[in-house]
């Protein structure tokens, strides 16, 4: 039974799940802009977000928080120079989520571009 489950689970473990969120979320933070499944978008989007609070706070704390959360030194770099200073100003929704309308050949999957906003 699903009771009180709020996350998909992906049919993997825990620590497999783990790195499939750091390894999207480097992805997205190096490129800005990504081609994934859309249910992989939308289990990935409050892991970049919070990512993001973290730089937006800046201090030496959050950095190693950040680390620990995405352990990739240019990609949290990046992260803190370059895109929480363009976030200064909003409180939240740093990620966008649009649907495509083909679908993957190889299982059909729904895709979606994952990137951030302007």
């Amino acid at each position: 039974m699903r009771h009180r489950v709020k996350k998909k689970h992906f049919d993997r473990t825990k620590e497999q799940r783990l790195a499939l969120y750091r390894s999207v979320a480097r992805s997205l933070i190096m490129e800005e802009r990504i081609q994934t499944s859309l249910q992989r978008a939308k289990a990935v989007k409050p892991f970049v977000e919070r990512l993001i609070t973290l730089g937006k706070k800046g201090d030496l704390h959050s950095r190693r928080l950040a680390l620990k959360l995405l352990p990739d030194r240019k990609a949290v770099k990046k992260l803190f120079e370059d895109i929480a200073p363009r976030f200064e100003n909003r409180q939240g929704g740093y990620t966008r989520i649009i649907k495509l309308p083909d679908r993957r050949k190889g299982d059909g999957c729904e895709l979606a571009l994952l990137e951030l906003v302007e």
